[in-house]
């Protein structure tokens, strides 16, 4: 077994998120869970972006929701626009202490106090390109893929790599 492995301890967490990006997260994935939608945190598209949370749908449909813990954290960011290219619906996710004006009204808004989660605003849909779906629909399952593989890694410590003998 080797003394260092190219994985994380918890592959899960990638230390980027704060506490309060985390909770709202949580609420979302139990929202979406609870609608039969899968999910994957921090996804990087081909854009070179990363979406905080991408969904995907039971007919094959994409949103991707934009975690915003703050007036100013939604202020500082301009790379949001760039992610109706990644899918059918944007949303933005907040908590309750987070006022939902500032949320432009052409994205959809969902609130999170951390256990749960409530749509606010429904997200008009924008329909992807049949070749931008595929790509990204692969791009998902790839990833669902390689985490499930370095979650199982990270659970089992005999499993350190593909070619461990048995």
């Amino acid at each position: 077994m080797p003394l260092v492995s190219p994985f994380p301890v918890d592959p899960l967490v990638d230390g980027r998120q704060s506490e309060r990006a985390l909770l709202v997260r949580r609420g979302v994935q139990r929202l979406m869970t609870a609608r039969r939608v899968a999910l994957l945190p921090e996804m990087p598209l081909a854009s070179g972006r990363r979406a905080d949370l991408i969904c995907l749908s039971e007919k094959g449909e994409f949103s991707i929701v934009e975690i915003k813990t703050s007036i100013e954290d939604f202020r500082v960011d301009k790379k949001w626009p760039d992610y109706r290219q990644h899918c059918d619906r944007l949303y933005f996710a907040t908590h309750p202490g987070v006022p939902a004006e500032i949320f432009p009204p052409t994205c959809g808004l969902i609130v999170s106090d951390g256990y749960a989660a409530e749509i606010l605003r429904d997200a008009p849909e924008e329909k992807l390109a049949a070749a931008t779906r595929k790509a990204l629909m692969l791009r998902f399952a790839r990833l669902s893929a390689d985490r499930l593989l370095q979650a199982e890694w990270a659970a089992n410590p005999f499993m350190t790599s593909p070619q461990t003998e048995l």
